[in-house]
């Protein structure tokens, strides 16, 4: 018998073969994964559409990362994208799961199986995240369960016999591993697929990406026809008019400065800070509003119908986030229609604390799961708390909670302004922690005295002589009643206070200065109603509200 391996060590070693050309496998598999995780969202779209748009994959990790990101850090995001901060976080969950997606598909193109069975580990941790937020249901884990089977089946279908990649043969005598899990030995040189193999891998990606955008597509437009049948309603909503209407704004209430805001805030303008990734898009003719808890006597169910079917009253009420730093944008003035929320609380058999009242938070939980929790010896103390369901002579925009919100002039936000409201919970603050409170803000916010130099702006260039510098001050349900600028070190001047429109709307003013050159900082502060004036004291939103002084620097030449 010849001895072979004597002859191939006698013509000395043997050349590896050419690698055949073709597409290579990682970036295969890289293909193979996004087409996966494409398929696993227009699934997920297409089944929510039969639970409801938040169960949604993105808006469900969305959610939990909202969820569970430290205040210092939420802070940081609204201060730095404003009300762009949901689309910055959509667009990294997306990002995110496009790295995750290449590589588990090179992964699978190596690993079959373990592939596939990433995919659906992705997916069942969506389902436990959807499920198990604060206003999650089992029903909310059907949608990335769904998507996951179908994104792995994609993925184990795309990295199959008969479109897997071929390894590239480093020499004669070589043997391919076997079985879907086996590694290929190879000398290191990129595996390829053959020009068969590669046109049976396009046909089959895409036919899974034209399959996968129609889901997608039919997915969306189901999802779009209720949001289309929530704002029809809206459009054929007729607000009753209030029978206690604001009426108009005093003369003399707004200033005619240039670079001034104008005392109501349009919708379009009003700030808006929450944790909902996708707006909730509610028909008016299915919300339903439930009170009930400690001290409740009456449980009530309210539809939309008959809340305007109560007296409606229309009063200006300035709104600000406990997010709002120093001389921050996250305040605004609007007029709002409502219905008043002590009266409603009545209705119920609620009592205030001072009345022997048992419960002294009120829980405000909206459709998407968010807690607010506000003192109800506040709510019925008398002021304006509104079960609002209009905003500046219009039913309330999505964006700020239609059908029905909160407003409670002289709290933050954050412990008031609940929208998209659904229920009413009376308990206590030591059985119960709010959303916020969870997260390490104060359980109570009342809103802090605070003024703002809205012109000139920060590092303006100004000739020198008569300088407008005109803002605003706030101090809900107390009242402004001194406003005072100082240029350096100088002393403080009192400004020009506009006529008072009301205790819970903010108050413009302005200081006519005479400029002179160089380099100058202008600080406001305000005193309100109490004798109370602004500290000097910098202190950061966090826990309940930031304090200081307005400042800004300009060049006058």
């Amino acid at each position: 018998m010849r001895d072979v391996s004597n002859e191939r060590t006698a013509k000395g070693p043997t050349r590896p073969a050419r690698p055949r050309s073709g597409l290579p496998s990682a970036a295969a598999g890289a293909v193979a994964g996004l087409l996966a995780a494409f398929t696993s969202l227009a699934v997920a779209e297409l089944a929510a559409s039969g639970v409801r748009e938040e169960a949604r994959p993105v808006n469900a990790v969305g959610g939990a990362v909202i969820d569970r990101t430290p205040a210092a850090v939420k802070d940081w995001a609204i201060e730095t994208f404003g009300t762009h901060d949901k689309l910055v976080l959509r667009l990294g969950i997306l990002g995110l799961l496009g790295l995750f997606a290449v590589a588990v598909g090179v992964l699978g193109a190596r690993l079959r199986r373990s592939g596939a069975l990433a995919v659906l580990g992705f997916g069942l941790f969506g389902a436990l995240v959807a499920a198990g937020r604060p206003e999650g249901t089992a029903s909310d884990a059907v949608p990335s369960l769904t998507g996951a089977v179908a994104g792995a089946a994609v993925l184990y279908v795309l990295t199959g016999p008969g479109l897997r990649m071929a390894p590239a043969r480093t020499g004669p005598g070589e043997r391919e591993g076997r079985g879907d899990d086996a590694e290929r030995p190879g000398s290191g040189a990129a595996r390829t697929m053959s020009g068969p193999e590669r046109r049976r891998f396009v046909v089959a990606a895409s036919a899974v990406a034209a399959a996968s955008a129609g889901a997608g597509l039919l997915g969306r437009r189901l999802n779009a026809s209720g949001r289309a049948r929530a704002a029809a309603s809206r459009a054929a909503l007729g607000l009753p008019a209030p029978s206690s209407a604001a009426g108009a704004v005093p003369a003399g209430a707004e200033l005619d400065v240039p670079g001034l805001g104008p005392l109501i805030t349009p919708n379009r303008d009003f700030y808006r800070i929450d944790t909902a990734l996708t707006v909730p898009r509610i028909d008016a003719r299915s919300w339903r509003l439930r009170v009930h808890g400690l001290g409740v006597t009456r449980p009530l169910e309210l539809s939309f119908d008959q809340l305007l079917e109560r007296e409606l009253i229309e009063r200006r009420i300035t709104l600000t986030c406990v997010s709002n730093p120093v001389g921050g944008r996250y305040t605004g003035n609007a007029a709002w229609i409502g219905v008043r929320l002590d009266e409603v609380l009545a209705e119920a058999g609620v009592r205030p604390p001072s009345r022997g009242g048992p419960a002294d938070q009120l829980i405000a939980r909206s459709v998407e799961g968010m807690t607010l929790g506000s003192p109800v010896e506040t709510v019925m103390d008398g002021r304006d708390a509104l079960l609002a369901v209009g905003m500046n002579g219009e039913p309330l925009p999505f964006d700020h909670g239609f059908p029905v919100r909160m407003v409670v002039p002289g709290l933050y936000g954050y412990v008031s302004a609940c929208k998209w409201l659904t229920e009413l919970e009376l308990t206590t603050f030591d059985r119960y922690d709010a959303y916020w409170v969870e997260r390490g803000w104060a359980a109570r916010g009342p809103v802090k005295t605070q003024s703002r130099i809205d012109t000139p702006r920060g590092l303006a260039e100004l000739s020198a002589g008569p300088v407008p510098v005109a803002g605003v001050a706030w101090a809900q349900h107390t009242g402004i009643d001194r406003v005072e600028v100082r240029v350096d070190d100088g002393p403080w001047t009192p400004a020009e206070l506009a006529e008072e429109d009301g205790v819970d709307v903010w108050r413009q003013w302005v200081w006519r200065w005479d400029a002179t050159p160089g380099r100058h900082t202008l600080r406001v502060r305000a005193t309100d109603r109490s004798g109370a004036t602004q500290t000097a004291d910098r202190v950061d939103v966090v826990p309940d509200g930031a304090t200081g002084r307005h400042a800004v620097v300009v060049t006058v030449s």
